[in-house]
């Protein structure tokens, strides 16, 4: 392993310092996605029963919008429960808009990451060919230092292929999470109007 970095030359580790950073990105939001951390389950029917038996107090908005991006949602319309249809309707889109953008987190990184990735094993192997040019002369090459310059244009190539591959698999990935668990939310929202209108 040690080899190989030696033989990939200086800009390897910027693509292995990238690996690291997309890496820590990638299990974060695999953590923070999960959709049970995202819409606990049963926390919209208890909420619902709530609301039925008027059980709502500050106390209970409050402990519910630190449960989760749904309970954040579901407070929002709690404490706007008593304005207009049209109030309750914008502060939750509003909810809605804050967690979509806590969802996204860091994702905008990862795929800025899949996109530069190659960019970054192309420039490695820019300078592995000036490495290569610079060991030629026409008397007579070192075959030693032309190895090492086509090593470093081959690793950091397939390095940061290597990268990008993942890291755009999971920002396709993610970004359907993230879509799908609005509509949920999207879902949930509605349910809840349509509860409280029917007090």
């Amino acid at each position: 392993m040690f080899a190989i970095v030696r033989e990939a030359g200086w800009p390897i580790w910027l693509l292995i310092a990238t690996s690291f950073v997309a890496l820590t990105l990638i299990v974060e939001r695999l953590l923070a996605l999960r959709p049970r951390r995202i819409a606990p389950p049963r926390l919209l029917e208890d909420v619902l029963a709530l609301v039925q038996k008027r059980r709502i107090t500050p106390e209970v908005v409050d402990k519910l919008e630190a449960h989760s991006p749904l309970g954040r949602v579901l407070a929002a319309g709690l404490r706007n429960r008593h304005r207009s249809h049209a109030a309750l309707k914008d502060a939750l889109e509003q909810a809605g808009a804050s967690v979509a953008h806590g969802l996204g987190r860091y994702v905008g990184a990862i795929g800025t990451i899949a996109a530069i990735a190659p960019l970054m094993g192309l420039f490695g192997t820019v300078i592995g060919m000036i490495e290569i040019f610079g060991a030629y002369a026409p008397a007579g090459s070192d075959p030693a230092q032309l190895a090492h310059g086509i090593s470093i244009a081959l690793y950091n190539t397939g390095l940061g292929i290597f990268i990008a591959i993942p890291a755009m698999i999971f920002y396709r990935y993610f970004r359907a999470r993230i879509n799908d668990s609005l509509h949920d939310l999207e879902h949930a929202a509605v349910r809840l109007v349509d509860e409280l209108q029917a007090e």
